[in-house]
């Protein structure tokens, strides 16, 4: 399936505007769709549309600027935690060609003598883009808010109790990305993002709508990801998939290359991936082993940060 064969079947978005309307009903929407699809759909996002614009012109402005500027917040060895990553370093896990695309990451920003310091980077911020810092926390911030509010949605489907996920992810080791995948060349060797599942505990992408995303379903079909104006793309990703003994699926996912009459377009996303407290012990949650679904992680508890580290050596960032 190209980009420009979309495919029959479409997630139904779920409207983030039910949320206060009919707590239980959002929670249901979402739940379903995440069970199918390991992914969903949220229209009415409610995110500050000035916010986002303001980050995402930063970001152009900063990739637009030349390779030995950018390089200069490239840290080598750190994972790609904070600051730039160039074009051509990451691949998907196992995948033979790197991934035709550049990246710049902000995560949290903690206090002096912080315990998690000891996980987290301090940011970098390029002093060439002005307003750069305050545009793209204010989108992590706004990010990281609105994934709160999924996860209580989640919670509810899985009768966890909705503040089930509050003081594990408050302070997650979460990232928000700044993506650039720049035209793609004619022949080019390899895809814009590579076939694969997310790391994290649910991942927030806006920029979608330009042709490329899609999902692997159930039954090995390749279904684009379009949603509409205005509406964000969630998923799951490895960690929330283990915690729920895989009730809810991290499902492979890839950036295809544009079709021809697109080529010469750049695409530009931001996914916010939500990670939980580096210390979480991630382990089966009791009420998701049945006689049908044993428990697949039987004494293979694992802290977050171990298994984060563990996944980013798979995919070439340390």
């Amino acid at each position: 399936m190209t980009a420009h064969t979309p495919s029959t079947r479409a997630l139904e978005p779920v409207s983030m505007k039910l949320y206060d309307q009919d707590f239980q009903a959002f929670a249901d929407a979402l739940g379903a769709s995440f069970k199918r699809y390991g992914f969903a759909v949220i229209a009415d996002h409610g995110l500050d549309e000035a916010v986002i614009e303001a980050a995402i012109d930063d970001a152009k402005t900063f990739f637009a600027l030349p390779e030995d500027v950018k390089r200069q917040y490239h840290q080598p060895g750190t994972g790609g935690a904070r600051g730039l990553t160039p074009f051509g370093v990451e691949a998907a896990k196992g995948a033979a060609t790197v991934d035709l695309k550049e990246f710049w990451h902000v995560g949290r920003e903690l206090p002096e003598g912080h315990p998690y310091r000891k996980y987290m980077r301090d940011n970098v911020w390029p002093t060439e883009v002005e307003g750069f810092k305050p545009h793209l926390y204010g989108m992590f911030s706004a990010m990281d808010e609105l994934g709160a509010k999924v996860l209580r949605g989640i919670a509810r489907y899985l009768e966890l109790g909705d503040d089930f996920f509050e003081d594990k992810v408050q302070l997650g080791n979460s990232i928000l990305r700044m993506l650039h995948y720049p035209p793609v060349p004619a022949g080019a060797p390899g895809v814009r993002a590579g076939a694969h599942e997310d790391i994290n505990v649910i991942t927030l992408l806006l920029g979608a709508e330009e042709a490329g995303l899609q999902l692997k379903d159930a039954d090995g079909e390749w279904l684009d990801v379009a949603p509409p104006p205005g509406a964000l793309v969630v998923n799951i990703g490895d960690m929330l998939q283990r915690l729920t003994n895989h009730v809810l699926p991290s499902t492979s996912h890839r950036v295809i290359n544009p079709s021809p009459e697109r080529a010469s377009f750049a695409r530009y996303s931001t996914p916010f991936f939500l990670h939980f407290n580096p210390d979480f012990v991630i382990e089966s949650l009791p009420s998701t082993v049945t006689p049908d679904n044993p428990d697949r992680y039987v004494g293979k508890a694992i802290m977050a940060e171990d298994f984060l580290t563990e996944r980013l050596k798979e995919i070439r960032l340390i």
